[in-house]
């Protein structure tokens, strides 16, 4: 008895184990059936972008240090980039050593300036001095002759005239000192103005680079975030780069209030988009959000693609939210919505099967088995296609081939049905 028990038992395992085997095996095996849906269809094109302000405010260094002889500046310190500042905090501070050696420069250069303006100065009042001295004498040169001719009134007329030539001649000297003074005056004044001019531009030139020097500390201009710029090559400027005088930008502060997603949309789907489309707009760092745009620009012309053959034209995406957890820089999924099919009935591309260029057809699951069912489709998206004819709401269809149906006949839509369908 015990026997018979032991194995009636075993047969029971053995029998449990095969329908769970069985059953299991059958469902790892079974079709996806999915129902036809019928409701707002969005033509959609998928693309990565990235945030970027919509303003921002530039940083320069010393824009008038190249009017100094300085061609480039090597940045010694800078602030992190990402820092939150508030105006008139630090951001960077320059590399002043070639710009003081000019100062050296010019303040010894003033020194010599002014040596030489003062220099003008006592030349100038020594020489006018002793022309003045000069025209004095030869007044009172005159006045004597003058007393000597009265004098000789009583004379031998050769004595008179001898006086009259002696007078004469003082006169004449006295008119001539006088011409001179004038003359000598006239050339202390150029003297005197060239030597103040030559001053003032050495005296200007040392105040400006001193103004120049405060400019190599750059501080922050308004609040905001410190985003690095970058140079020719496209690299961002950072501590110990080189900043050059013809743009010396180093960083910028954007304004987060207002973010644009810039993205590449591919020469095939650009003609999809326009401006004023709406955007769902996704953040890789915060894949819970969702956020809301709108397209705002669209680029004209193309350009190639980095390592690749294809073109592509920039397309800027307004965001509508206002969110202080964006980041300039951030990756963005963008679904541009073209167009939007109201009331389409829509499958899953993957139902979607052709034969040669013509046909497209579908596996229709019906209460007498599978059929293989053409269809007319209409505009699809990533994910969906409409069906035009063929199908109907209540339909449910398959997304694989059934086993032993791939050979099986097409269903084939009637001409009247095919012309219904492209008349709505």
């Amino acid at each position: 008895m015990k026997r018979k028990l032991f194995i009636a038992g075993a047969i029971l395992l053995v029998l449990i184990a095969a329908s769970f085997y069985w059953l299991s095996g059958s469902e790892d095996t079974q079709d996806i059936i999915v129902g036809v849906k019928q409701g707002d269809f969005e033509i959609t094109v998928n693309s990565t972008g990235e945030l970027n302000p919509l303003r921002s405010v530039s940083i320069f260094g010393p824009k008038k240090a190249r009017n100094s002889g300085v061609r480039e500046m090597k940045i010694l310190r800078m602030v992190a980039e990402g820092t939150v500042v508030k105006e008139g905090d630090f951001i960077a501070e320059l590399d002043r050593a070639e710009l003081f050696n000019k100062l050296k420069e010019a303040q010894d250069q003033l020194i010599k300036e002014e040596a030489q303006f003062t220099q003008a100065q006592l030349d100038t009042a020594l020489q006018l001095r002793e022309a003045r001295d000069k025209i004095l004498n030869l007044e009172f040169a005159v006045e004597e002759k003058e007393i000597r001719l009265e004098q000789s009134t009583y004379e031998p007329p050769a004595t008179i005239k001898q006086a009259e030539i002696e007078l004469e001649k003082a006169k004449r000297d006295f008119r001539q000192a006088k011409e001179n003074y004038k003359i000598k005056t006239n050339q202390s004044r150029a003297k005197m103005t060239e030597a103040a001019i030559n001053l003032g531009n050495v005296r200007q030139k040392v105040e400006f680079i001193q103004e120049i020097l405060d400019g190599f500390t750059i501080n922050a201009p308004q609040a905001g975030m410190v985003i690095y710029a970058r140079d020719w090559g496209g690299k961002k400027i950072r501590e110990g780069s080189t900043v050059y005088t013809w743009n010396p930008e180093v960083a910028t502060l954007p304004d987060l209030t207002k973010m644009i997603s810039k993205t590449y949309i591919n020469e095939v789907d650009i003609m999809k988009i326009t401006k004023g489309q709406h955007v769902k707009i996704g953040i890789d760092a915060f894949p819970e959000k969702r956020l809301s745009g709108e397209v705002v620009s669209v680029a004209n012309v193309g350009e190639q693609k980095p390592n690749s053959d294809a073109k592509v034209f920039e397309v800027e995406i307004m965001v509508n939210e206002m969110d202080t957890t964006l980041r300039p820089a951030m990756t963005t999924s963008n679904l541009i919505i073209c167009e939007t099919e109201e009331n389409a009935m829509h499958i899953p591309l993957e139902c979607l099967h052709n034969e040669g260029d013509s046909i497209s057809y579908v596996y229709k699951k019906g209460g007498m088995g599978i059929t293989k069912q053409e269809v007319l489709v209409g505009k699809s998206n990533d994910n969906e296609v409409i069906i035009k004819s063929g199908l109907q709401i209540e339909d449910q269809v398959f997304l694989s081939t059934p086993e032993g149906m791939a050979d099986s006949k097409i269903n084939l839509l009637t001409p009247s049905e095919k012309n219904l369908a492209m008349e709505k």
